[in-house]
C-alpha cells in the first residue's frame, strides 16, 4: 500500500489534477462518452474524500476549460447537466469539504451560477479540505482578466506601473487566496498542462499517469504523493544548498 509509505509531515498542501481520459475509458468499454463523464464524477468525489482523510488542504480539479465550450453541443449539455447533479450540499457536508469555483462564471447558466454561490456559502466553514473546481477556466483567460484589472487600476490612478510586482499579479488571479499547487497530476497518458494554472504551477512537481481518470483511485493518489515526496524541490537553488538548508 502506497499510503504506508507517505510521510504525513511532508504532504503537499495543494494538489491540482487534470482529469483526463473519461471519453477514451468509455469508448474502450463500448459506451458513449457521457458514460465516462458520469464515472469520472464519482472518481472526483472519491479522490476529494481521500484527500481530506490524508490531510491535503486543497484539491483543484480541471473540470471544464474555456476550450471545452467548442465541443459538440450535446456533450456540453450533458456535462452541464452532470455538473448540476453534483452541486449538492450533502456530498460536501459528508466529506467536510469546502467548495470553490475558479473560472469565467458568466458563460454558465443562471441556474448553475446560483447553485455555485449557494454551495460556496453553505460549505465555507467545513474543515477537512477545499475542492476547487476549475470551471469554464483557462490560464490565458485568467491572466488576460488580471491584466485588464491591473490596467484599470493604473488608469484610475490607484496603482503606479512601477509598483506592479509578481505579488500584484497573483492577487488579481482567481486563486489569490489559495496556495500554489506543489503537485500537479494528469491522468490519461497525455503529458501537457493544457492551459491549466500556468502561473500557479511555475514550481509544481508534475506527475503523469496512463491511468484513465475513472480508474484513478485512492491508491493511485497515494502513489502520486509518494513520487512527489521522492523529489528534491530546489526553487532555483542547487541540490547542495537545499540539503544545507535542512541542517
Amino acid at each position: 500500500m502506497y499510503e504506508e509509505q507517505i510521510d504525513k509531515s511532508r504532504l503537499p498542501r495543494h494538489i491540482a489534477i487534470i482529469m483526463d481520459g473519461n471519453g477514451r475509458w468509455a469508448k474502450a468499454q463500448g459506451r458513449e462518452r457521457t458514460y465516462g463523464h458520469q464515472a469520472g464524477a464519482q472518481t472526483a468525489q472519491d479522490v476529494v474524500k481521500a484527500a481530506g482523510r490524508l490531510g491535503i488542504e486543497y484539491v483543484t480539479l480541471y473540470t471544464f476549460s474555456t476550450e471545452n465550450w467548442n465541443r459538440p453541443a450535446a456533450e456540453v449539455q450533458a456535462l452541464m447537466s452532470l455538473l448540476m447533479q453534483n452541486l449538492v450540499d450533502k456530498l460536501f457536508m459528508e466529506y467536510d469539504a469546502r467548495f470553490r469555483v475558479i473560472g469565467d462564471r458568466s458563460r454558465l447558466t443562471p441556474e448553475i451560477q446560483e447553485a455555485i454561490v449557494r454551495l460556496e456559502e453553505t460549505t465555507k466553514n467545513n474543515k477537512k479540505t477545499c475542492m476547487v473546481m476549475a470551471l469554464s477556466y483557462s490560464s490565458k483567460w485568467e491572466l488576460t482578466k488580471a491584466t485588464k484589472d491591473i490596467a484599470r487600476e493604473v488608469a484610475d490612478g490607484t496603482l503606479r506601473p512601477e509598483d506592479i510586482t509578481e505579488q500584484t499579479v497573483a492577487q488579481h488571479l482567481d486563486t489569490a487566496d489559495i496556495p500554489d499547487p506543489e503537485l500537479m497530476i494528469r491522468t490519461g497518458g497525455e503529458e501537457r498542462i493544457s492551459n491549466f494554472l500556468l502561473w500557479q504551477c511555475a514550481y509544481s512537481e508534475f506527475y503523469f499517469t496512463k491511468t484513465f481518470w475513472p480508474d484513478f483511485n485512492e491508491e493511485e493518489l497515494c502513489r502520486a504523493i509518494c513520487e512527489y515526496q521522492q523529489r528534491q524541490r530546489r526553487f532555483g537553488k542547487t541540490g547542495e544548498q537545499v540539503e544545507d538548508d535542512k541542517k
